[in-house]
């Protein structure tokens, strides 16, 4: 640069010594010779014919150099690159070459490098990246970005130009999925070719518990992994198991592909393929998934499953299950053939949506007998249970004055035992809110006129019952009973003498029938012997009823003071008594008769008298005349007790006794037997999560020798006041180490399948097992950042219990029985961080025995997942399951499972 600077200025300053120097003609020498001038004979024309025009400045001169028709090269570099070191940044302008140092990074466009040292090449447009060996460890190791694509290797060659790169021991995570290649060469955006490279979900990369390992592979990021030659290595050791080829899928989105069958072996149907099929990703919306079996011996079975959702509105599930059973072969004795199908529907309309208007679905219905035999799944608790039931319902309110809503919905309920099928199909509630026509339009309602209120209610229904052996079919319609029910009640309440409370209500019902039915006596029939014939008449038919009903209550307290300085200060009895009456007239109007004539002179005939609304939805109205009374009480006890935290101001609130209930009732109608049975409940808490429930049911009145109710009361008969007809005592406590904690809310399971079909939300009844779903248990975050220490020891070792006691005593009659006594229990316990144990039993007193039992454990591999499942008590259910298998969704078919199924044919 000096040396052009030289030149510049000497060049200058001789151009300046010329200007000074030169002239365009000679000078006038005085001393030199005058020669005259010639006067020039060119005629000189007086006027240019030319015309010039003046020059104006506002014009503009083009320029006639013509633009240079080659193209300017391209820039080398297309954006701005950003470079730092923390040590230094290096500039190399012999070598064109930027070094960068210790915390290092670059970016240009979408690529992002950092590492201990990075070198950029202006030459060759080329970055290299390498970490810091250090006293022999090699630290800040480069970290390749692209887009969201991140690589981690030992060291990296980066062209801006081509977008190629060499990467040498490249780590990678894409979808659950680690990638480790020792030369990863990437040839543009989206493809990469690997040599000797590593796959595996294991966390740790650097010590995988297992691997796949393959010699050449071609890497599309987010998309796809194809592999040449590629074996399975567990802790380093090579395994038998190997491909000639792989592939691995890596899309982040769902996309359809098959989904690969489960190989096994069963003892009364042969080998089987089970859960094979293929996943239709049908749109963002909806998905369907096709799962088929097959048996050697015939027997197959197929699935279809579909989830659907949209944001904000609603989400739900369908699925549809069948199976075709075959058990043993044709032309054996013991040789059967059934055919199973279950039906699962589950829609959620976001509340959100529409408040005023609610669409919902919850059907489970099939065959009785899927649970019990169905080849792919173990449902223990449902089969306890013996309920399937169903719901779909569309309701929808007027925002009015007074509000109007209604709902229509659909209802199943069926009995797995008795294969009994009730529906209702559609059925139709409507309902006008609650008036009040002689209130005033402000300020508060007071005496009897004011507070007279009425409502209207209409129920109508399509009520079916069928058997499992007909539904679906014509057959099931043709004893369907139409019917519907207008109801308005009428009441109104007020105070008397301030602390009694009455009320006075009347009820006035319209029923509508769709079929009556008609009886005579026809003497020819039976072979001339007589018989009852009974016709039903189809049409519309209806009856009218009503009655008057009225009752007072008050709540009287009892406080019991024994001074602030006692450890019980008080004791505070609440007692809410309550009398009824109520009065219906009897509708004999709506009842016939018929005679049966007897064939023996001496012996009258009989008449008697029917009702042709009887077998109807809503029976018979009642014939005979009703008065009665209602008699109840209830009563709770608290306590407060001096709080054992010495800074507390206020006592400590201690409840001694949840309720204590009495009722009975007296009919004044009635020509004997005028007393109720008085009915008692109550709860009484012992510790925390712990009540204890009872109930019973006692008799006023005696026993004949025959052991029949007579009209004498019990202790006038040489007994006691009351006699125990039947009880009932139950309690359910759960505890867990949680407990001596700190308080957390704990979430109950009302998911479950055993809760949906009407049993216990806990795990009391086992837990349902489906062979295509065994995915692994969830990994406990909360215990997965707990210190190296504990990793190797769990000095707080998680654990729960439940226990639920139930018994119940029989006297009606004299048989003084207990009727059923059973103590169930369940409990889990997580031995380490890694191991868990749960075990769900009970014991039967009454029939000496030992109930359902389920045993199992989870080993929490990291990578892995292996469990065991064991039924080893019970006629039907007895089977086991061992199941090992990885945990990442993208390599679940790696797995292996062993299993005993229960009998199914006992």
């Amino acid at each position: 640069m000096q040396n052009k600077h030289f030149i510049f200025y000497t060049t200058l300053l001789l151009l300046l010594f010329c200007s000074t120097s030169l002239y365009s003609q000679d000078p006038v020498d005085k001393g030199s010779v005058v020669i005259p001038a010639k006067e020039d004979t060119l005629s000189v024309t007086p006027k240019d014919t030319l015309t010039i025009n003046p020059i104006t400045y506002n014009e503009v001169v083009v320029d006639t150099v013509k633009v240079d028709s080659i193209a300017p090269k391209d820039e080398i570099l297309k954006d701005i690159v950003d470079y730092y070191g923390e040590d230094y940044v290096y500039m190399d302008k012999k070598s064109s070459k930027v070094y960068m140092y210790n915390k290092a990074f670059i970016t240009y466009q979408t690529y992002r490098i950092d590492a201990g040292l990075i070198i950029l090449d202006y030459n060759k447009n080329e970055v290299t990246a390498k970490g810091i060996d250090s006293a022999g460890v090699y630290s800040q190791k480069p970290i390749f970005v692209e887009g969201s694509n991140k690589v981690e290797p030992d060291s990296i060659r980066f062209n801006f130009t081509t977008k190629k790169a060499i990467v040498y021991n490249s780590r990678t995570f894409q979808n659950e999925m680690n990638v480790l290649s020792e030369i990863t060469k990437k040839e543009n955006d989206s493809v990469y070719f690997l040599r000797n490279v590593k796959f595996t979900t294991a966390e740790d990369i650097e010590n995988p518990e297992y691997y796949f390992y393959t010699r050449k592979a071609k890497f599309v990021p987010q998309k796809k992994v194809v592999t040449g030659l590629t074996n399975m290595y567990i802790a380093d050791v090579p395994t038998p198991i190997g491909l000639p080829f792989a592939f691995f899928p890596l899309s982040e989105t769902r996309t359809s592909g098959f989904l690969l069958p489960n190989i096994g072996e069963n003892n009364n149907r042969g080998f089987f393929l089970q859960n094979g099929g293929y996943y239709f990703a049908i749109n963002d919306y909806i998905d369907l998934t096709v799962l088929g079996d097959y048996y050697t011996n015939g027997s197959y079975g197929f699935r279809l499953d579909s989830d659907y959702a949209l944001r904000y509105k609603f989400r739900g599930n369908v699925s549809f299950r069948y199976e075709n059973l075959i058990n043993s072969e044709r032309g054996f004795p013991d040789f059967t053939q059934s055919s199973l199908y279950n039906i699962r529907w589950s829609h959620n309309q976001d509340q959100k949506v529409n408040p005023s208007s609610r669409f919902s679905a919850s059907v489970n219905l099939g065959s009785s007998r899927y649970l019990q035999q169905s080849i792919n799944q173990t449902n223990n608790a449902s089969q306890l249970v013996n309920t399937l039931s169903s719901s779909v319902s569309y309701s929808k309110s007027f925002e009015t004055e007074p509000q109007i809503q209604f709902t229509i919905a659909g209802t199943h309920s069926q009995n797995t035992q008795t294969e009994a099928i009730n529906m209702s199909l559609p059925n139709f509630n409507g309902s006008v809110s609650r008036i009040f026509p002689f209130a005033p339009k402000n300020g508060v309602k007071k005496g009897a006129f004011q507070n007279i209120n009425m409502q209207y209610n209409v129920v109508a229904e399509n009520r079916i019952s069928t058997t499992d052996s007909l539904f679906f079919k014509k057959e099931m319609f043709e004893g369907a009973q139409i019917g519907a029910r207008h109801t308005i009640p009428i009441s109104t309440n007020f105070k008397v003498l301030k602390y009694l409370s009455f009320s006075l209500s009347t009820n006035y019902q319209e029923t509508w029938v769709g079929k009556t039915i008609s009886r005579n006596y026809d003497e020819t029939a039976n072979d001339g012997d007589g018989a009852v014939v009974q016709d039903t008449i189809s049409g519309f038919d209806s009856y009218r009823t009503y009655g008057f009903s009225t009752g007072v209550g008050t709540t009287i307290y009892g406080t019991f003071n024994f001074g602030k300085d006692k450890k019980i200060q008080a004791i505070r009895h609440v007692m809410r008594p309550s009398i009824g009456y109520s009065i219906s007239p009897g509708f004999q109007q709506y009842y016939d008769e018929y005679t049966i004539v007897s064939a023996d002179p001496e012996i009258n005939d009989q008449v008697v008298e029917y009702s042709r609304f009887e077998n109807t939805l809503y029976g018979a109205p009642g014939k005979l005349y009703s008065s009665s009374m209602s008699l109840a009480l209830s009563n709770t006890l608290e306590a407060k007790i001096r709080d054992k935290d010495t800074t507390a101001v206020e006592p400590k609130k201690l409840i001694i006794l949840n309720n204590l209930n009495f009722s009975t009732g007296y009919n004044f109608s009635a020509d004997s037997l005028k007393w109720s049975n008085v009915q008692v409940t109550g709860s009484i808490p012992i510790v925390k999560k712990l009540d204890f429930n009872f109930n019973g049911s006692l008799d006023p009145y005696a026993l004949d020798n025959d052991n029949n109710r007579i009209n004498t009361f019990n202790i006038e008969n040489g007994g006691s006041l009351f006699r125990l007809v039947n009880g009932n005592i139950s309690f359910n406590y759960s505890f867990s180490s949680k407990d001596f904690e700190k308080a957390e809310k704990e979430d109950e399971d009302f998911d479950s399948d055993t809760f949906r079909n009407g049993g216990r939300p806990d795990d009391l009844f086992g837990d349902p097992t489906e062979f295509n779903d065994l995915s692994p248990v969830p990994v406990d975050k909360k215990n997965k950042d707990k210190t190296t220490e504990k990793a190797w020891y769990q000095y707080d070792i998680p654990w729960d219990l439940r226990l639920a006691y139930t018994l119940t005593y029989s006297n009606s009659q004299r048989q003084n029985e207990i009727s059923s006594q059973s103590l169930m229990m369940s409990s889990s316990v997580t031995l380490s961080p890694k191991w868990s144990v749960r075990v769900s039993s009970g014991y039967d007193f009454k029939n000496k025995g030992v109930t359902l039992t389920q045993l199992g454990f989870v080993r929490d591999l990291d990578s892995w997942t292996m469990r065991f499942n064991w039924t080893p008590i019970g006629a039907r259910n007895t089977s086991w399951n061992f199941f090992i298998g990885i945990k990442g969704s993208i390599l679940k078919d790696i797995k292996y499972d062993k299993r005993r199924e229960a009998d199914r044919n006992l």
